[in-house]
């Protein structure tokens, strides 16, 4: 089966995530990137086209000129990939899905929560699909903490504590010239949260997808460390969820010594997990009153979610990039599907993800400017 024709926005020349997203696509052979308005200036596009091979007639000005010829093009762009700041994600993914192409977003789903509301609209009005890139839900190790929760081995779940940890604005990289820190300190970009709209998602999302637990409210206290920043660089959260189990959620973009420091930990009656996404091919689990033990990727007890997702024998590591590649994998499959109007059951973030994660960043910023008063999500 001929390869995906995928498109692309944002991702130009120095982009990080526009490279992710590229090699990921490219993994399982199932996407061929042609199109892209990867810039926000039509010469910035076309240099940043010519370095990736494409056509000059595809490399476009913006978005909506993209949107336009690619869906009257015969041999158009089936999905476009969006890994623009995230003010650009609601304007670019309402142009193609009007249009009935597929979407695949880079998260957060929205720079504001209003946005976020009309970009489910959009969605739903529309015929094709939106998928979230939340790629942490991907790996083999995850799914396979998710189906052990989902199917009781820790029983009933009592406490839920999760961290994200990183380092690298310690100091206000904003002022030194560096364009990843730019827009992530910007509100105009970012949105009104920083570290928490960043990491602090992703840590809230993988919360809930291996628990499976609803958000019922929340206490937030959010800090800019660095002086003169604009937006937060550090939380901490309490958070009870629906049901009666409480958890704590911690993400820091000012912590020296860590580089990529996503943790989970989820305790029930009858016992606990623990991942690390430094170390992603082990799930450590405990049943009460048992000794721990190591689960493995591809492993020996591997649950078949974990084997679905595994690609290579056990010991030989697998990623971020691999996992990152199983999002794309599975919206292949959702893509192609819909060319027969059916819709397979899939575990990808959809649209309504992304909503509750704005909404969550939302509830953060209003419970912290209240001296982290109790707000509900």
């Amino acid at each position: 089966m001929a390869p995906i024709r995928l498109g692309m926005v944002g991702g130009g020349n120095d982009a990080f995530i526009g490279g992710v997203h590229r090699i990921a696509s490219r993994i399982d052979g199932r996407f061929q990137l042609v199109a892209g308005a990867l810039s926000s200036t039509a010469e910035k596009s076309k240099a940043s086209g010519a370095a990736l091979g494409l056509d000059e007639d595809r490399c476009y000005g913006d978005f909506t000129e993209m949107a336009k010829r690619e869906a009257r093009l015969k041999n158009g762009v089936e999905a476009v990939a969006i890994v623009t700041p995230n003010h650009v994600h609601y304007p670019a993914a309402r142009e193609f899905l009007k249009r009935g192409i597929h979407v695949i977003c880079d998260k957060p789903l929205t720079s504001t929560l209003a946005d976020a509301r009309k970009l489910v609209a959009a969605a739903q009005k529309s015929k094709a699909h939106f998928i979230l890139t939340h790629n942490y839900t991907g790996y083999p190790m995850v799914r396979q903490a998710r189906a052990m929760v989902a199917e009781g081995a820790l029983g009933k779940i009592r406490v839920v504590q999760v961290e994200y940890p990183q380092d690298w604005l310690t100091t206000p990289m904003e002022g030194e010239g560096l364009k990843q820190a730019e827009w992530r300190t910007d509100p105009a970009r970012s949105g009104a949260g920083g570290c928490v709209g960043d990491i602090g998602t992703h840590a809230y999302n993988l919360a809930g997808f291996v628990t499976g637990l609803r958000l019922e409210s929340l206490a937030a206290d959010l800090t800019s460390f660095v002086e003169g920043r604009r937006l937060d660089d550090n939380v901490h959260v309490m958070l009870r969820y629906v049901g009666g189990a409480k958890g704590m959620l911690w993400s820091s973009q000012v912590a020296p010594g860590n580089e990529n420091g996503l943790k989970l930990r989820v305790y029930g009656e009858k016992g606990g997990l623990e991942w690390a996404q430094e170390d992603p091919n082990y799930l450590w689990f405990t049943a009460h009153g048992e000794p721990k033990r190591l689960l493995t990727r591809n492993g020996a007890g591997a649950h078949d979610a974990n084997l679905a997702t595994s690609r290579i024998p056990p010991g030989h590591p697998e990623g971020y990039l691999e996992g990152f590649a199983n999002i794309y994998n599975e919206a292949a499959d959702l893509i192609i599907a819909a060319r027969d109007g059916a819709t397979p059951d899939h575990l990808l973030p959809t649209v309504h993800d992304g909503l509750d994660g704005v909404a969550f960043i939302d509830a953060c910023v209003r419970s912290s400017a209240r001296n982290a008063a109790w707000v509900k999500v």
